[in-house]
């Protein structure tokens, strides 16, 4: 039985085609956040896959950050996060924080401000049902 493995740039979309494949750690190259954001000081980063642009779009990406300073960003879908390691801290704008850990569980509904807190210092699976953002390919 042989398996398929991805490697990088391989497919643009995971779900093209019916069949497993296997995504090894490491695989993909992540982008820098504070690069993409113009914010040099902002220590992070990500990658969007994306999985299918059928009308049921989903993107899987690869997330982590390191302490650095805040930052904030609109959610107009939903977006699950699944904490992988260390630690994920957001705030929304009433002031309410949430500490994602290992095998946690963060939903950020459409129309929601999460503030990531410059105290994260952790790696992130996330799941969002919108297309891949072409500057985190």
């Amino acid at each position: 039985m042989s398996q398929k493995t991805i490697k990088q740039n391989e497919v643009k979309l995971l779900c093209e085609k019916p069949g497993i494949q296997l995504i090894k750690a490491g695989t993909y190259n992540l982008n820098e956040v504070g690069e993409l954001r113009g914010t040099p000081e902002l220590k992070g980063q990500i990658l969007d896959v994306p999985l299918t642009d059928k009308k049921e779009v989903v993107t899987l990406g690869y997330f982590a950050l390191q302490p650095s300073v805040d930052y904030s960003v609109d959610f107009d879908f939903i977006e699950v996060k699944i904490v992988t390691k260390g630690k994920i801290v957001v705030r929304d704008v009433e002031g309410n924080k949430y500490v994602g850990e290992v095998g946690d569980v963060l939903v950020f509904s459409p129309k929601t401000t999460v503030i990531f807190d410059g105290e994260s210092d952790g790696e992130a699976v996330y799941f969002k049902n919108i297309e891949a953002n072409p500057s985190y390919l």
